[in-house]
């Protein structure tokens, strides 16, 4: 190859100071190499590090996408266009995986083969010869140095062949090796070229392949999906633009706005009371007893839901039911310790609380809107309209408003009373229902439970559907009636009667009220056909009432005694009939028998009388019969019954 620098091997036995220094550039020359192909090493074997780290974890990122149905994020889990898009990624990714995978083959076999066998062997091998050859080239030195000191006299002739011999070896020796390193030198000229451009051409060509791979994979349809999908990310990022500024349009508007809610009790007359409230929610302190005089205040979420108060601790999922505000009393109080104190006492005067508010302004409100529920305002279609108009009202007293059921009273059915005092519906649908009674409720909802014929299943249904009201600020609830009869349950629409739902009675399993709120009552229905075939599966149904829950449950199980007796009656008489008609058909067999036996003795004896001998000889007998005898014996017993009836 032109161009390539050489060592002449065969001035190595002259070993003179030109040869030397020329072996001394060869030397630096091979050191340089050295270095260089050390650091270049290093620097492909990042790539071959680097291409292996990539394939492992396009090789994860793919096993993750698969795995992203599986997860269960608190929201929006369910997505399904998100989940077919990941796994249409994931199967992409993964074959990208396999792609990287071969390219990290490629590279181990044509990049970092060549130039780590060029490292370890090849430059390897110069150091192992230099070394040798500068152990023999100071042998030789040595040698030559013992022989130059030789003495003239005959009596050294054994010291001078030792020294001769040791010349002759070590001349041979350092020539041999130096032979030898020489050539080693040389070949590297051409070994240098080669161990940096195979790994270069093994690195592009296992690119090449790559490439092609990745093509062959991204075919039109993945870049119509891919299309596709960068135009649903850029539409996903404007509607997050958009729906960011409008946050920030917010906060701005929100700060400005609260700026004078920021203290703690602002000024009422700059901020004044809401006294038409029938809903509020916010923080109280309660307080707690902790011995006969001393008391603790816990700060707790206060929130109105119904006819109910409720609390919720920071971190509790629900809340839970502290009080039934209906028909209840409410003022503020003096507490030793403590300002903007009010004091609640249920309707029967059994329990009571004592909660602290932040302002007077928020007092105030507090005190406002539990006196409004306490009148059942909230159960009206314009509560605020009508709490505006009892706020104005110069009564001070508690005055409720017209109920649900005074407001319908006009749309009822025909009402007729039934012997056990209750008031019934319309006639025609009630003819055959001895039980008809009609209830105010609202329903607040439904789930499947699993039945166990004890009311905590009731219990706990009451509590979950609460629990999911309150979680998602649920409080309206649509009012109808409740027909109780004996054949079944119905819930009927107040405005129209037509029936919304119906329970037939026989399917009630369970019926029970809440042991502290009896506003609140529930029944599990039972019915033949579930999710899975041939399995019964068991609905509760949860209601909420004007204090009549336990009421309702009384009439569901008059009713159910009123149809069981029925029943019982029902299969008394069918069974009194069935007596009467084996009885008759007994009857009939036996007055059936009577007449054959009555027939045969009345053949018995016409045959008898017509065998009286007429006429005789010597030698024996003859009898004759008259013709009308003679066609009663032809005709059987249907001739004689006929004769008889012309007769």
């Amino acid at each position: 190859m032109p161009g390539i620098d050489k060592l002449p091997i065969e001035e190595t036995l002259e070993d003179s100071p030109q040869t030397r220094s020329l072996l001394g550039v060869f030397e630096e020359d091979a050191a340089a190499i050295s270095s260089y192909v050390n650091q270049l090493y290093r620097a492909m074997h990042r790539i071959y590090d680097a291409q292996n780290e990539l394939s492992a974890a396009t090789h994860l990122t793919s096993k993750l996408l698969k795995e992203y149905e599986k997860q269960r994020f608190p929201l929006g889990g369910d997505d399904e266009v998100m989940s077919c898009t990941l796994q249409q990624f994931a199967k992409v990714i993964d074959e990208l995986s396999s792609c990287h995978a071969v390219l990290s083959t490629q590279l181990a076999d044509a990049m970092m083969f060549p130039i780590t066998q060029f490292k370890e062997r090849d430059l390897k091998e110069i150091l192992t010869l230099k070394e040798v050859f500068q152990i023999a080239s100071n042998d030789h030195d040595a040698a030559i140095n013992r022989y130059s000191r030789l003495s003239k006299r005959r009596e050294n002739e054994k010291v001078k062949f030792e020294v001769v011999e040791d010349v002759y070896t070590s001349r041979k020796k350092q020539h041999q090796t130096m032979m030898h390193y020489f050539c080693a030198l040389n070949t590297l000229q051409y070994k240098k070229k080669i161990s940096m451009l195979e790994p270069l051409l093994g690195y592009m060509q296992a690119q090449i392949s790559f490439f092609k791979m990745g093509s062959e994979n991204l075919t039109e349809h993945l870049e119509e999906f891919l299309t596709n999908i960068g135009t649903s990310v850029q539409n996903v990022r404007r509607e997050m633009e958009s729906e960011v500024e409008t946050m920030q349009q917010t906060i701005e508007d929100l700060e400005v706005a609260s700026d004078p809610l920021y203290l703690p009790d602002p000024d009422t007359t700059k901020f004044p009371v809401h006294r038409n409230l029938t809903r509020k929610a916010g923080y109280l302190n309660a307080r707690n007893k902790t011995g006969l005089v001393s008391s603790s205040w816990e700060r707790q979420f206060y929130f109105t839901q119904g006819g109910n108060l409720m609390s919720q601790a920071r971190g509790d999922v629900a809340g839970g039911l502290v009080m039934d505000i209906d028909n209840c009393s409410v003022m503020a109080v003096d507490c030793e310790d403590r300002r903007y104190c009010f004091q609640i006492t249920s309707f029967d005067g059994k329990k009571s609380s004592i909660l602290q508010a932040e302002s007077k302004k928020d007092s105030e409100e507090w005190i406002c809107t539990i006196n409004n529920i306490s009148k059942q305002i909230y159960l009206s279609e314009n509560a605020e309209e009508i709490a505006a108009r009892v706020n104005q009202s110069a009564l001070e007293a508690v005055t409720p408003s017209p109920s649900f059921q005074q407001r319908h009273e006009s749309m009822r059915p025909t009402i007729r009373t039934n012997p056990f005092g209750e008031s019934g519906g319309s006639k025609s649908e009630t003819e055959d229902s001895i039980l008809h009674q009609l209830f105010i409720v609202r329903f607040l909802g439904s789930m499947e439970v699993k039945y166990d014929e004890t009311p905590d299943v009731v219990y706990e249904t009451m509590r979950q559907i609460l629990a999911a009201r309150a979680i998602h600020n649920i409080f309206r609830m649509t009012e109808s009636h409740l027909l109780v009869t004996c054949d079944c349950l119905k819930l009927i629409d107040p405005q129209t009667q037509v029936t919304r739902l119906r329970f037939p009675l026989p399917n009630i399993a369970l019926y029970a009220t809440h042991q502290e709120n009896k506003r609140l009552f529930g029944f599990v229905l039972r019915t033949s056909g579930g999710r899975a075939e041939s399995r019964p599966t068991s609905v509760c149904y949860i209601f909420e009432s004007n204090n009549e829950g336990e009421k309702i449950c009384d009439s569901v199980g008059l009713a159910k005694q009123i149809a069981l007796h029925a029943e019982l009656g029902r299969r008394a008489s069918e069974k009194q009939k069935e007596i009467e008609r084996v009885k008759e058909k007994q009857q009939k067999e036996l007055s059936k028998q009577k007449q054959i036996e009555k027939d045969l003795e009345e053949q018995s004896r016409l045959i008898a009388a017509s065998s009286r001998p007429t006429q005789s000889s010597g030698e024996g007998q003859f009898v004759v019969l008259s013709s009308s005898q003679s066609e009663d014996s032809d005709l059987g017993e249907e001739g004689k019954k006929k004769r008889e009836s012309e007769a």
